[in-house]
């Protein structure tokens, strides 16, 4: 079965291109007077390399916006929970270590309900993390900060402020672990050189594992 050409594109330009965008649909440039026929040879030849990056756009693609309904799965510390909507309470949000519940009258903004919950879970957690880990190996640092940041799980100041993206709260312990281990050595080396890295790893021998998790899986931490 030939794959579908999601869009043509043609334009001055003398040779073809294969484009897969993000969301895995295929887009082709091709010159003004390049038959139809020989464009379909040519994507036909590509198959592959085709269906190779548009599996690749499909597993990198974003996970759908939560809808705030009932039944929806939410993360927190690397387990999933049911999100069940209830008459209006206070706080909005509630989680009892089994099930979220949500005030009804709170479902539209339901975004910042659960920002608010995973921010000061995070400050809670992360703090006791960073406290825990830079007693037991001689770290310093001034203080933690809990951030939106959606590029970058964590950070070192030069004045020694440890700062983490609250989303980093989604993903299990021990990834977190990892994080809070990363930017407390960064408040002795600065870059990521082999020096920085075998610090790393003197303190998690497996950061590799843990690292590769966050590669693997972070997209889903939102």
């Amino acid at each position: 079965m030939p794959i579908p050409i999601d869009k043509l594109v043609r334009s001055r330009r003398r040779t073809i291109a294969l484009i897969v965008q993000a969301d895995a649909t295929l887009t082709v440039r091709a010159p003004l007077r390049m038959p139809d026929g020989e464009i379909t040879k040519f994507v036909e030849t590509h198959t592959d390399w085709i269906l190779k990056n548009q599996a690749r756009a499909r597993r990198s693609a974003p996970p759908p916006p939560k809808q705030y309904r009932d039944g929806e799965s939410f993360l927190y510390l690397g387990k999933s929970y049911p999100l069940k909507l209830v008459p209006p309470q206070r706080p909005a949000l509630k989680f009892d270590g089994r099930t979220f519940t949500l005030g009804r009258s709170a479902a539209a903004r339901g975004e910042q309900a659960f920002v608010r919950w995973y921010k000061a879970r995070a400050l809670e957690v992360l703090t006791e993390r960073v406290r825990a880990l830079a007693a037991k190996h001689g770290f310093q640092y001034t203080k933690v900060r809990i951030s939106s940041a959606r590029t970058r799980w964590g950070s070192c100041s030069s004045k020694g402020t440890l700062s983490f993206t609250y989303r980093l709260v989604m993903a299990p312990p021990e990834v977190v672990d990892y994080v809070v281990a990363h930017e407390l050595v960064h408040t002795k080396v600065r870059n990521h050189s082999k020096v920085f890295w075998n610090r790393v790893a003197g303190l998690m021998p497996d950061y590799k594992a843990r690292l590769g998790w966050l590669k693997k899986n972070g997209r889903f931490l939102s």
